[in-house]
């Protein structure tokens, strides 16, 4: 499905720790960074979450898949899809999943090169690798 049925998307960087939060729209296809939500064993702060959904009103939500180089599924995936499944039963929205190896990785250096380490104890990196996911799975579904 292509994103011009959407308007406002939320991208998520899925960890068992912090899950991080993005927002974009498909009239510009672009997007931003939110914030970064607490979570334990991979489920947020669903509070949280309710409020940023009710906020923005997205209309479909884009979970990011961690998968090893290779392309195989880690245990972590399968958390990942737990949590996208979550989601879509909780707010009644259309989930993707994409791949997102090297996400964080490119978030990391992302920050460290606009802002030095100092930047990097922010807490930003989840919820800019959130953007690129968000970013990567609207240049996917351009056309």
């Amino acid at each position: 499905m292509t994103p011009k049925k959407f308007n406002i998307l939320f991208g998520f960087d899925f960890g068992m720790k912090r899950i991080g939060v993005a927002v974009g729209q498909t009239v510009t296809m672009s997007a931003r960074p939110l914030e970064t939500i607490i979570a334990i064993k991979g489920m947020p702060q669903w509070e949280r979450l309710d409020r940023l959904i009710k906020l923005w009103q997205p209309e479909a939500l884009i979970v990011g898949l961690p998968l090893n180089m290779d392309g195989t599924e880690q245990p972590v995936t399968t958390h990942a899809r737990t949590f996208a499944n979550h989601l879509e039963i909780r707010y009644q929205l259309q989930v993707f999943t994409i791949d997102e190896r090297l996400s964080t990785k490119d978030a990391r250096e992302r920050i460290f090169n606009q802002g030095g380490y100092k930047a990097l104890q922010a807490g930003q990196v989840d919820a800019v690798a959130a953007q690129l996911i968000l970013q990567n799975w609207l240049r996917e579904h351009k056309e």
